[in-house]
């Protein structure tokens, strides 16, 4: 990237407990000084709305407020999400923005980034071998929708080239 092109590039971080790390050091080492960086970190409200109305339907009718175990998984899950985008901001060593979202991870991930210049993810699968299973559902889908360019990255060395399974056609020598 050259001159003023560069310089108004926006690149959206992908920040997820574990693989945060190589996400940000990825975004730095492929982006020009002068990018816009937001780290993004998704806190998939599946548990809390499900600790929520277990509480309301089974013990929390005519309770004292204050016990609901929903909202107490929301504030530690703020909590962990603040502490999170704060150490990654840390290792970014620029201004960036942070952005905390509630919600379906995979959706929200395509929403932030849709004016972005490009999206730094880590793999969330099975990060033993080469191949598709390395990609979880949520990245899937990331890599599928997004409508900026994506990288895709170890959170730790790649696998070595032996764990690509053998090919299903038949070597006819």
């Amino acid at each position: 990237m050259a001159g003023s092109e560069s310089q108004g590039r926006s690149v959206v971080v992908w920040v997820c407990e574990g693989t945060w790390r190589a996400s940000v050091d990825a975004g730095l080492s492929v982006s020009p000084a002068g990018a816009r960086f937001t780290l993004l970190h998704v806190t998939p409200a599946e548990v809390a709305d499900a600790a929520h109305g277990a509480y309301l339907g089974l013990f929390g009718r005519g309770r004292g407020a204050g016990r609901d175990p929903g909202a107490r998984l929301d504030n530690l899950a703020a909590a962990s999400a603040g502490d999170l985008l704060a150490r990654a901001a840390d290792r970014l060593g620029r201004d960036c923005e942070k952005l905390e979202i509630h919600g379906h991870a995979e959706r929200a991930v395509v929403a932030a980034s849709a004016q972005a210049d490009l999206l730094v993810m880590a793999r969330d699968g099975d990060r033993s071998r080469l191949g598709p299973k390395s990609l979880g559902k949520a990245a899937r889908f990331v890599v599928d929708h997004a409508a900026c360019p994506v990288l895709l990255v170890w959170p730790e060395p790649a696998p070595d080239i032996g764990t690509i399974p053998p090919s299903p056609i038949s070597d006819p020598s």
